[in-house]
């Protein structure tokens, strides 16, 4: 006979780790699908100092596999695999991965957001080294350095505006001559005194000797290209949430994050989305925790329903 599971988790990040925690807890028998390590994106993170409990701050690696200890503590079981497919209409769920069938009564997704990269040759190679996508996780790396900011909205414009009270010098990268972030960022950063900006131009190459020391940016106008010596490169050119597995099913926003309100409830019965996944206004871990912790709860609440 096939082995049903209470919950079943895709994605080993806080939020995925929380919820399984909280249900493993509460009895429930709980499975999580991580296709790397536990963390996510997380686990990328040098130093997370805005986690409660930790003091001294704490690498995001750390975090994410004291978070599996915590669950794991309590009976919940990790898989490591590729989710392939998925089929959450019916009240037995069934998530097809690259190692085999798993079945439960309650899905909570996990996946969350990748943030999205310049595209640019060694790019990969650099991250960690000079190379950054979250200003408030690495910004204090760059205590009086230069450093530069790809973007023009409202994440890259909230990203400036925080390195600007750190770094010595902080470029801003547009690819157009006009910011596309809300008004009410605008007036701050423009009096900002060691904020450059440099407009309709676009980071074409990364210069490194080991570790990021400078870009080459050029103005898509003239075509004419400059060399930056930089500390840091925080690119912020948004986010996309993974949830390309479940085509249609999901009822997604505009910009392809899960709808799904505090409750994390998805237009699903028994579907749960939680973390940078979702629709939301903050995405930092110590929300996408909170999330787990709420899933958990409506998950114990459905399972207890629909066995009655």
């Amino acid at each position: 006979m096939k082995h049903i599971y209470d919950m079943l988790i895709i994605g080993g990040g806080p939020a995925g780790y929380t919820a399984a925690l909280y249900a493993s807890r509460a009895g429930l028998d709980t499975l999580i699908i991580e296709k790397m390590s536990a963390g996510g994106q997380m686990a990328l993170t040098d130093i997370i100092d805005n986690y409660p409990g930790f003091d001294q701050g704490i690498d995001g690696f750390s975090l994410g596999m004291q978070m599996q200890a915590g669950a794991e503590r309590f009976g919940a079981k990790t898989e490591y695999g590729e989710v392939l497919s998925v089929d959450l209409l019916p009240e037995i769920k069934k998530i097809i991965t690259d190692s085999g069938e798993y079945f439960s009564r309650t899905v909570v997704i996990a996946t969350g957001a990748a943030p999205r990269v310049l595209g640019v040759e060694n790019e990969e190679n650099l991250i960690g080294r000079g190379v950054h996508y979250c200003a408030h996780c690495d910004g204090r790396f760059y205590k009086n350095k230069t450093v530069m900011v790809v973007g023009g909205g409202n994440s890259a414009v909230s990203d400036a505006l925080y390195l600007s009270r750190l770094a010595k010098k902080v470029y801003l990268v547009h690819r157009r001559d006009t910011l596309r972030a809300t008004k009410i960022y605008h007036d701050p950063l423009m009096k900002a005194e060691n904020v450059e900006f440099i407009w309709d131009s676009a980071v074409v190459e990364l210069l490194a000797d080991g570790r990021l020391n400078g870009v080459k940016v050029k103005n898509l106008k003239t075509e004419e290209e400059r060399e930056v010596s930089l500390d840091g490169l925080f690119i912020s050119i948004g986010r996309k949430p993974v949830t390309e597995l479940f085509g249609n099913a999901l009822a997604l926003d505009e910009a392809g994050y899960i709808i799904a309100d505090e409750t994390t409830k998805t237009n699903i019965s028994g579907v749960y989305a939680v973390g940078d996944v979702r629709t939301k206004a903050l995405r930092q871990v110590i929300t996408a925790a909170s999330d787990g912790a709420v899933a958990a709860h409506f998950a114990e609440e459905y399972c207890n329903l629909i066995q009655k």
